[in-house]
């Protein structure tokens, strides 16, 4: 069952419950008003019947019913009975219709009863009188209450049906337009292909549970994008760049092999492959981290991740490779809550990125001193890392994050141009951003700003 129609059922059956509880207790009120109205109209007869019968000394019964048929409504098969204290009839009526002794005793220690004798209901009162003490008692067939509820209940039946019908295609159609964003969300999410992971679902107005499930979907495609991104780069570039230096390591043993040569250029030809070997061993080790990353883009285990103290590992290992006072660190504003210095991702993949960033800054500014800036601000974490080197120029600024890609002042240095792209796409899955500024009069910095972890806010 789909759930505009489940919805729509459970609104009606919702809907003809509270529907029928209300018919149910105006049902149940019209019955006892009308049953508390016949017995109230029994009282008054026989109070009528007290009131001419004890101020007159001998008043004939046809004269008290000529009185109760002048000032009160006939009702069906009428019986008036007035008894003295030894339970005899006062006076004689033209009925059958006689209470035993039980029922009149009853009267005098109650006061006054009323009870359904079959079809009839019955109505005693005890009077005393300077004459004497009587008991007066009334009763009379009540049919118009059981044909007013029949037609009430063939009223409510009707009004049930109707209701019914309504309420669910009523409920059917509000449910079809509640729900007509989902049945947009899911002809959008039709149109998406492995070929064209880069749509995503247009947001829609309300902020409800809706554009959540949009947030939500939408994220999952960007999650795919990079995680088919990361996996077709690896693929279509592996094979290239792993080929390119065997292929020069290959050729240059092929000619040094090919006739005796000189000390000089077998050491020429040593250099050569050492170097090649060099750059095939930077292209191996940053394949590695885009496989390891392509491994744990989609379900990488974050927890809250304390920065500063990736900030000193860092700077441990910098130290060990290139000296101390090579890697500068220099700490801005700092929070007085050490929670609030944690950010939301994986420790191992976070630091595969900063890594990258510094590793990057030694390699394209020459060994010489860079400086890595770290503050938290608000709800702001910046790291910002400078070198000192020639800078990057304008036309490579918009390229440097692609992978593979190389400048032309770059290509004399080893490297395999995967370090950024791997970089840019770590930042991204921990909801960070990175942006590159050139310095004056040289040199770059990377800012990579995220927010706190949640774990870390103050409420």
């Amino acid at each position: 069952m789909k759930i505009k129609n489940r919805l729509s059922l459970y609104f009606t059956l919702i809907s003809l419950g509270a529907l029928l509880a209300c018919l149910v207790a105006v049902y149940i009120a019209v019955l006892s008003f009308s049953t508390a109205d016949f017995y109230n109209r029994l009282t008054d007869r026989v109070d009528l019947a007290a009131k001419l019968y004890l101020k007159a000394d001998e008043l004939a019964p046809k004269t008290i019913e000529l009185v109760q048929h002048q000032y009160l409504a006939k009702l069906p098969d009428e019986v008036l009975r007035v008894y003295d204290d030894n339970n005899l009839t006062a006076f004689k009526a033209q009925h059958n219709v006689y209470w035993r002794s039980e029922v009149i005793e009853q009267v005098r220690r109650e006061k006054y009863i009323e009870y359904e004798d079959g079809r009839r209901k019955v109505v005693g009162k005890y009077y005393q009188d300077n004459q004497g003490n009587f008991v007066i008692l009334a009763s009379a067939i009540d049919d118009n209450s059981p044909r007013r509820m029949r037609r009430l209940g063939n009223i409510s039946v009707l009004m049930f049906t109707i209701f019914s019908v309504v309420l669910f295609f009523a409920g059917r159609m509000f449910a079809q337009r509640a729900l007509s964003p989902v049945n947009n969300v899911i002809n959008q999410v039709r149109r998406i292909r492995a070929t064209n992971l880069h749509l995503r679902v247009e947001q829609v107005k309300n902020r409800d549970e809706i554009a959540e499930l949009i947030d939500n979907v939408n994220l999952l495609l960007e999650h795919l994008e990079n995680a088919f991104e990361l996996q077709q780069t690896f693929v279509a570039n592996a094979s290239h760049e792993l080929r390119t230096p065997l292929t020069s390591i290959m050729g240059e043993v092929d000619v040094a092999l090919s006739k005796p040569r000189d000390t000089q250029e077998y050491l020429r030809v040593l250099s050569s492959i050492a170097a090649d070997g060099r750059q095939l061993q930077e292209t191996i080790t940053s394949l590695m981290q885009l496989a390891q990353v392509e491994a744990h883009y989609t379900r990488a285990a974050l927890s809250p991740v304390r920065l500063d103290e990736l900030v000193w590992e860092l700077a441990d290992i910098w130290t060990d490779k290139k000296g101390a006072g090579k890697l500068k660190v220099n700490l801005g504003v700092m929070p007085e809550d050490e929670n609030a210095l944690t950010v939301d991702a994986n420790k191992q993949m976070l630091f595969i990125a900063l890594n990258n960033i510094v590793d990057n800054a030694f390699k394209y500014s020459g060994d010489k001193p860079v400086t890595l800036n770290f503050t938290a601000n608000g709800e702001i974490l910046r790291l910002e890392v400078s070198d000192e080197g020639n800078g990057i120029a304008p036309e490579d600024a918009n390229n440097i994050f692609k992978p593979f890609y190389r400048g032309n002042a770059d290509r004399a240095i080893n490297g395999s141009g995967i370090g950024l792209y791997i970089t840019s796409k770590i930042v991204s899955l921990f909801k960070g951003t990175i942006q590159l500024k050139p310095n004056t009069p040289s040199g770059s910095t990377f800012t990579i700003n995220f927010l706190r972890s949640s774990a870390g806010k103050e409420f």
